[in-house]
């Protein structure tokens, strides 16, 4: 493929791809240790009746609107999620399942009483986005790339993410060394002044921003397996936390790239005269690793149960 054709059609969506993957994979390695990877799942489904709510207020189905509803049920239900285990002391998995099937539930109420019937999850948008749509149509090659004409017609979806990797690299960034202590050893953290509390309830804020910035782009399948599959996979190969979040971040973006090139040209290599969803193949490619990390990563030398600091 040229330039002409690899810009405006594959260009964006695949760096679209890396930014949801790599900005899921960063707080997913703390969540991961923390018990806590189904987070994303919860969240992509949670946003139900946000995505109503933000209908009804504004009358029109558009992005900006349901986005931003979408994210204010996403943080009322990592807030519920993180006061029900701790006031009930449970563990965090059922906590998610309470959470999920109350909000759940809530927005198929919403949706049977206020007659939005063209506000609905949609199969095929809500678990595999529309990824491949997402074509630059105002790029002619790579010299578009420094264009402020044809930049200024990039889809939303590409600076909305990069900005979402932004602040959640920053997120880990600045927060580093409190995040790792709480992460293995919460009542150490707590004795020596570190705010755990609010600590955690400010990881799974940042997890349900990236979760919800990605959804109308890529849907839940992505979203749920890179939240999961590089973290898990680069516990498998080292346990240096450090280490393991540049694995993570590594084999996400590899997952994107391999996963995009896959759904788009893999099956007429085959022989079949047709794609398949760049998102579900993003994700297999993910469970691929994470499977070959099981297989022959189990070399690598163990110090207990925990990672290293």
């Amino acid at each position: 493929m040229s330039g002409s054709e690899f810009v405006p059609l594959s260009l964006v969506p695949m760096l679209i791809g890396i930014c949801v993957a790599v900005a899921c994979a960063l707080p997913g390695n703390f969540l991961l240790l923390r018990r806590q990877a189904l987070i994303g799942d919860a969240i992509s489904h949670v946003v139900l009746p946000g995505i109503v709510v933000a209908f009804l207020i504004t009358g029109a189905a558009t992005t900006w609107p349901m986005l931003l509803g979408a994210a204010a049920a996403a943080v009322v239900a990592v807030m519920a999620i993180e006061a029900i285990r701790r006031l009930g002391r449970i563990e965090p998995g059922a906590a998610m399942g309470v959470v999920f099937t109350a909000m759940f539930a809530a927005g198929v109420l919403l949706l049977e009483q206020s007659d939005t019937s063209n506000v609905h999850l949609d199969v095929e948008h809500a678990l595999y986005g529309n990824l491949e749509s997402l074509i630059w149509l105002d790029a002619t090659g790579w010299h578009s790339l420094a264009d402020p004409a044809a930049l200024a017609h990039l889809p939303v979806e590409l600076p909305r993410m990069a900005l979402t990797l932004l602040a959640e690299a920053l997120f880990v960034a600045l927060l580093w060394r409190p995040l790792k202590i709480s992460t293995f050893d919460e009542r150490f953290a707590r004795t020596i002044g570190i705010a755990t509390g609010p600590l955690g309830l400010a990881l799974v804020v940042v997890s349900a921003i990236a979760a919800v910035a990605a959804f109308d782009a890529v849907g839940s399948i992505i979203v749920i397996a890179m939240f999961i599959c590089p973290p898990a996979t680069a516990r498998l190969i080292t346990n240096d936390l450090g280490h393991q979040v540049v694995w993570s971040v590594g084999f996400a973006a590899l997952a994107a790239v391999l996963g995009y090139v896959l759904a788009g040209y893999g099956p007429l290599w085959l022989g079949y005269h047709s794609s398949v969803s760049a998102a579900g193949m993003i994700a297999t490619v993910s469970g691929a690793m994470l499977a070959l990390a099981a297989v022959f990563g189990r070399h690598r030398h163990r110090t207990g149960d925990g990672a290293a600091l």
